[in-house]
Protein backbone atom coordinates (compact mmCIF):
# COMPACT_ATOMS: atom_id res chain seq x y z
CA UNK A 1 0.00 0.00 0.00
CA UNK A 2 0.90 3.55 -0.89
CA UNK A 3 0.14 6.10 0.88
CA UNK A 4 -1.07 9.88 -0.15
CA UNK A 5 0.85 12.63 1.45
CA UNK A 6 -0.41 15.61 -0.53
CA UNK A 7 -3.40 16.43 -2.99
CA UNK A 8 -3.91 19.57 -4.60
CA UNK A 9 -6.23 20.74 -7.69
CA UNK A 10 -4.31 22.41 -9.75
CA UNK A 11 -7.73 23.43 -12.47
CA UNK A 12 -11.08 21.82 -12.82
CA UNK A 13 -9.78 18.58 -13.98
CA UNK A 14 -6.04 18.13 -13.48
CA UNK A 15 -4.91 17.31 -9.90
CA UNK A 16 -1.28 16.94 -8.38
CA UNK A 17 -0.68 13.93 -5.64
CA UNK A 18 2.04 13.54 -3.56
CA UNK A 19 2.61 9.77 -2.75
CA UNK A 20 4.93 7.76 -0.41
CA UNK A 21 7.44 5.40 -2.72
CA UNK A 22 10.88 6.06 -1.30
CA UNK A 23 12.45 3.27 -3.85
CA UNK A 24 11.10 4.97 -6.90
CA UNK A 25 12.14 8.66 -5.43
CA UNK A 26 15.68 7.11 -5.07
CA UNK A 27 15.86 6.10 -8.92
CA UNK A 28 13.23 7.68 -11.07
CA UNK A 29 14.64 10.09 -13.87
CA UNK A 30 13.15 12.59 -16.20
CA UNK A 31 10.80 10.57 -18.70
CA UNK A 32 10.29 7.86 -16.49
CA UNK A 33 6.58 6.34 -15.50
CA UNK A 34 5.09 4.14 -12.66
CA UNK A 35 1.81 2.21 -13.35
CA UNK A 36 -0.80 2.44 -10.67
CA UNK A 37 -3.79 0.97 -9.67
CA UNK A 38 -6.31 2.83 -7.39
CA UNK A 39 -7.48 -0.38 -5.39
CA UNK A 40 -6.89 -4.14 -5.78
CA UNK A 41 -9.23 -4.58 -8.60
CA UNK A 42 -8.94 -1.35 -10.10
CA UNK A 43 -7.45 -1.20 -14.07
CA UNK A 44 -3.58 -0.31 -14.23
CA UNK A 45 -3.16 2.76 -15.64
CA UNK A 46 0.53 5.05 -16.31
CA UNK A 47 1.75 7.91 -15.32
CA UNK A 48 4.89 10.05 -15.48
CA UNK A 49 6.89 10.75 -12.73
CA UNK A 50 6.06 14.90 -12.71
CA UNK A 51 9.09 15.04 -9.78
CA UNK A 52 10.61 13.07 -6.97
CA UNK A 53 12.13 13.96 -3.71
CA UNK A 54 14.38 11.58 -2.19
CA UNK A 55 15.15 12.74 0.80
CA UNK A 56 11.43 12.95 2.05
CA UNK A 57 10.68 9.35 -0.03
CA UNK A 58 8.16 11.16 -2.36
CA UNK A 59 7.13 10.87 -5.84
CA UNK A 60 4.63 13.26 -7.18
CA UNK A 61 2.16 12.48 -9.88
CA UNK A 62 -0.09 15.07 -12.25
CA UNK A 63 -3.60 13.37 -13.88
CA UNK A 64 -6.20 14.64 -15.70
CA UNK A 65 -9.35 13.28 -14.93
CA UNK A 66 -10.52 11.88 -18.31
CA UNK A 67 -11.48 8.20 -17.81
CA UNK A 68 -13.32 5.71 -14.62
CA UNK A 69 -9.42 5.27 -13.07
CA UNK A 70 -8.95 8.55 -12.95
CA UNK A 71 -11.72 9.75 -11.69
CA UNK A 72 -11.78 7.57 -8.61
CA UNK A 73 -7.93 8.23 -8.25
CA UNK A 74 -9.42 11.79 -7.80
CA UNK A 75 -11.63 10.86 -4.82
CA UNK A 76 -8.78 9.92 -2.83
CA UNK A 77 -7.80 12.42 -0.49
CA UNK A 78 -4.17 12.65 1.30
CA UNK A 79 -4.23 10.18 4.06
CA UNK A 80 -5.53 7.45 1.53
CA UNK A 81 -3.67 4.75 0.14
CA UNK A 82 -3.23 3.32 -3.42
CA UNK A 83 -3.04 -0.61 -3.95
CA UNK A 84 -0.36 -0.61 -5.93
CA UNK A 85 2.52 1.94 -7.34
CA UNK A 86 5.18 0.43 -9.81
CA UNK A 87 8.63 1.90 -11.31
CA UNK A 88 10.44 3.39 -12.65
CA UNK A 89 9.47 1.92 -15.65
CA UNK A 90 10.77 2.91 -19.78
CA UNK A 91 13.73 4.45 -20.34
CA UNK A 92 15.04 8.25 -19.47
CA UNK A 93 15.24 10.52 -21.43
CA UNK A 94 18.67 11.13 -22.72
CA UNK A 95 19.32 14.81 -21.91
CA UNK A 96 23.46 14.91 -21.86
CA UNK A 97 25.34 17.55 -24.44
CA UNK A 98 22.70 19.53 -25.23
CA UNK A 99 23.16 23.18 -24.36
CA UNK A 100 20.09 25.19 -26.02
CA UNK A 101 16.67 23.01 -26.04
CA UNK A 102 13.19 24.36 -26.37
CA UNK A 103 10.67 22.22 -24.39
CA UNK A 104 7.31 21.88 -25.67
CA UNK A 105 4.35 21.16 -23.65
CA UNK A 106 0.62 21.30 -24.78
CA UNK A 107 -2.22 21.07 -21.90
CA UNK A 108 -1.82 18.31 -19.70
CA UNK A 109 1.68 17.30 -21.29
CA UNK A 110 3.19 19.99 -19.62
CA UNK A 111 2.84 17.84 -16.81
CA UNK A 112 5.29 15.30 -18.51
CA UNK A 113 7.87 18.05 -19.78
CA UNK A 114 8.37 19.65 -17.01
CA UNK A 115 10.79 17.25 -15.50
CA UNK A 116 12.25 17.63 -18.58
CA UNK A 117 12.83 20.93 -18.30
CA UNK A 118 14.00 20.94 -14.61
CA UNK A 119 16.70 17.82 -15.80
CA UNK A 120 18.13 20.34 -18.23
CA UNK A 121 18.24 23.27 -16.61
CA UNK A 122 19.79 21.31 -13.65
CA UNK A 123 22.74 19.64 -16.23
CA UNK A 124 23.57 23.77 -16.91
CA UNK A 125 21.50 23.78 -20.55
CA UNK A 126 19.67 26.85 -22.04
CA UNK A 127 15.87 26.10 -21.38
CA UNK A 128 13.54 27.50 -23.66
CA UNK A 129 10.12 26.22 -22.45
CA UNK A 130 6.91 26.57 -25.05
CA UNK A 131 3.66 25.79 -23.34
CA UNK A 132 0.42 26.00 -24.40
CA UNK A 133 -3.60 25.76 -23.72
CA UNK A 134 -6.83 26.09 -24.80
CA UNK A 135 -7.08 29.09 -22.36
CA UNK A 136 -6.26 30.64 -19.29
CA UNK A 137 -8.22 28.52 -17.32
CA UNK A 138 -6.47 25.33 -17.82
CA UNK A 139 -3.02 26.52 -17.08
CA UNK A 140 -1.12 24.46 -14.84
CA UNK A 141 2.44 24.71 -13.35
CA UNK A 142 2.93 28.29 -14.61
CA UNK A 143 5.26 29.03 -11.47
CA UNK A 144 7.28 25.43 -11.91
CA UNK A 145 7.85 26.05 -15.65
CA UNK A 146 9.55 29.95 -15.02
CA UNK A 147 11.61 28.73 -12.29
CA UNK A 148 13.62 26.45 -14.65
CA UNK A 149 13.42 28.41 -17.86
CA UNK A 150 15.51 30.82 -19.12
CA UNK A 151 13.17 31.92 -21.60
CA UNK A 152 9.14 31.29 -21.13
CA UNK A 153 6.58 31.32 -23.85
CA UNK A 154 2.84 31.37 -23.23
CA UNK A 155 0.30 30.35 -25.47
CA UNK A 156 -3.43 30.02 -25.59
CA UNK A 157 -6.00 29.21 -28.47
CA UNK A 158 -8.11 31.81 -27.43
CA UNK A 159 -5.52 34.62 -26.74
CA UNK A 160 -6.69 35.09 -23.13
CA UNK A 161 -3.16 33.82 -21.75
CA UNK A 162 -0.02 34.90 -23.28
CA UNK A 163 0.09 34.71 -26.82
CA UNK A 164 -2.72 34.04 -28.99
CA UNK A 165 -1.68 31.18 -31.08
CA UNK A 166 -0.50 27.76 -31.34
CA UNK A 167 3.11 26.05 -29.84
CA UNK A 168 4.02 25.98 -33.18
CA UNK A 169 3.76 29.57 -34.13
CA UNK A 170 6.04 30.76 -31.40
CA UNK A 171 8.97 27.92 -32.05
CA UNK A 172 8.81 28.98 -36.00
CA UNK A 173 9.13 32.42 -34.42
CA UNK A 174 12.02 31.64 -32.39
CA UNK A 175 13.89 29.22 -34.92
CA UNK A 176 13.90 32.72 -37.60
CA UNK A 177 15.05 35.43 -34.85
CA UNK A 178 18.12 33.49 -34.29
CA UNK A 179 16.90 30.58 -32.22
CA UNK A 180 19.96 28.05 -32.52
CA UNK A 181 17.92 24.85 -31.13
CA UNK A 182 20.03 21.87 -30.47
CA UNK A 183 17.67 19.95 -29.76
CA UNK A 184 13.30 20.23 -29.22
CA UNK A 185 11.53 18.40 -26.82
CA UNK A 186 7.95 18.12 -27.54
CA UNK A 187 5.19 16.46 -25.19
CA UNK A 188 1.12 16.28 -25.25
CA UNK A 189 -1.77 16.04 -27.87
CA UNK A 190 -0.37 13.64 -30.98
CA UNK A 191 -1.58 16.12 -33.38
CA UNK A 192 0.61 18.74 -31.67
CA UNK A 193 3.30 16.80 -31.61
CA UNK A 194 3.38 15.51 -34.90
CA UNK A 195 3.05 18.94 -36.75
CA UNK A 196 6.01 20.22 -33.87
CA UNK A 197 7.91 17.46 -36.08
CA UNK A 198 6.61 18.68 -38.89
CA UNK A 199 8.24 22.03 -38.53
CA UNK A 200 11.54 20.84 -37.03
CA UNK A 201 12.02 18.71 -39.77
CA UNK A 202 11.82 21.80 -41.73
CA UNK A 203 14.23 22.99 -40.22
CA UNK A 204 16.41 19.88 -39.38
CA UNK A 205 16.25 20.18 -35.25
CA UNK A 206 16.77 16.38 -33.77
CA UNK A 207 12.97 16.02 -31.97
CA UNK A 208 12.42 13.79 -29.23
CA UNK A 209 8.81 12.97 -28.39
CA UNK A 210 6.62 10.97 -25.16
CA UNK A 211 4.51 8.81 -26.21
CA UNK A 212 1.40 7.70 -23.91
CA UNK A 213 -0.53 4.66 -25.99
CA UNK A 214 -2.61 2.02 -24.08
CA UNK A 215 -0.64 0.45 -21.76
CA UNK A 216 -1.41 -2.36 -19.32
CA UNK A 217 1.74 -4.01 -18.13
CA UNK A 218 4.34 -1.69 -18.66
CA UNK A 219 6.69 -4.29 -19.38
CA UNK A 220 6.64 -5.29 -23.02
CA UNK A 221 4.52 -8.72 -22.26
CA UNK A 222 1.36 -7.55 -23.56
CA UNK A 223 2.24 -5.18 -26.68
CA UNK A 224 -1.02 -3.18 -26.36
CA UNK A 225 1.94 -0.09 -26.02
CA UNK A 226 3.34 -0.58 -29.82
CA UNK A 227 3.83 2.05 -32.00
CA UNK A 228 5.60 2.42 -35.28
CA UNK A 229 8.68 4.17 -35.60
CA UNK A 230 10.69 4.24 -38.90
CA UNK A 231 8.89 1.28 -40.10
CA UNK A 232 9.36 -0.57 -37.04
CA UNK A 233 7.32 -1.77 -34.42
CA UNK A 234 8.08 -0.57 -31.15
CA UNK A 235 6.43 -0.95 -27.79
CA UNK A 236 6.27 2.43 -25.84
CA UNK A 237 6.45 0.76 -22.59
CA UNK A 238 10.63 -0.98 -23.07
CA UNK A 239 11.59 0.97 -26.04
CA UNK A 240 10.31 4.32 -25.08
CA UNK A 241 8.71 6.20 -23.87
CA UNK A 242 10.76 8.82 -26.14
CA UNK A 243 11.25 8.31 -29.24
CA UNK A 244 12.95 10.66 -32.48
CA UNK A 245 9.70 12.06 -32.93
CA UNK A 246 10.39 12.66 -36.84
CA UNK A 247 10.56 8.45 -37.42
CA UNK A 248 6.91 8.29 -35.62
CA UNK A 249 3.73 7.37 -37.50
CA UNK A 250 1.58 9.76 -35.58
CA UNK A 251 -1.43 8.79 -37.50
CA UNK A 252 -1.52 5.32 -37.17
CA UNK A 253 -0.79 6.27 -33.07
CA UNK A 254 -4.24 8.58 -33.41
CA UNK A 255 -6.34 5.84 -34.99
CA UNK A 256 -4.85 3.23 -32.59
CA UNK A 257 -5.28 5.76 -29.13
CA UNK A 258 -9.55 6.14 -30.42
CA UNK A 259 -9.73 2.43 -30.45
CA UNK A 260 -11.68 1.96 -26.93
CA UNK A 261 -13.13 5.54 -26.97
CA UNK A 262 -16.92 4.62 -26.84
CA UNK A 263 -15.92 2.13 -23.87
CA UNK A 264 -14.19 4.70 -22.04
CA UNK A 265 -16.35 7.15 -22.06
CA UNK A 266 -19.25 4.31 -20.43
CA UNK A 267 -17.36 3.18 -17.96
CA UNK A 268 -16.61 6.91 -16.92
CA UNK A 269 -20.12 7.87 -16.30
CA UNK A 270 -20.83 4.40 -15.05
CA UNK A 271 -17.81 5.21 -12.91
CA UNK A 272 -19.23 9.15 -12.02
CA UNK A 273 -23.27 7.82 -11.39
CA UNK A 274 -21.71 5.46 -9.03
CA UNK A 275 -20.29 8.14 -6.87
CA UNK A 276 -23.12 10.50 -6.84
CA UNK A 277 -25.16 7.59 -5.23
CA UNK A 278 -22.52 7.01 -3.12
CA UNK A 279 -22.95 11.17 -2.33
CA UNK A 280 -26.71 10.63 -1.75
Amino acid sequence: MFKILSKDALNQTVTRMNIEAPLIAKKAKAGQFIILRVDENGERIPLTVAGTDETNGTVEIIFQVVGATTEELNHKNAGDYLSDFVGPLGKPTELEGYKNVAVIGGGAGCAIALPEARALHKLGARVTSIVGFRNRDLVILEKEFLECSDQFVRMSDDGSWGEHGLVTNALEKLILSGGKFDCVIAIGPLIMMKFVCELTKKYNIKTICSMNPIMIDGTGMCGCCRVMVDGKMKFACVDGPDFDGHQIDFDSAMLRNTMYRPWEKHKYEETCNLFKKEVK
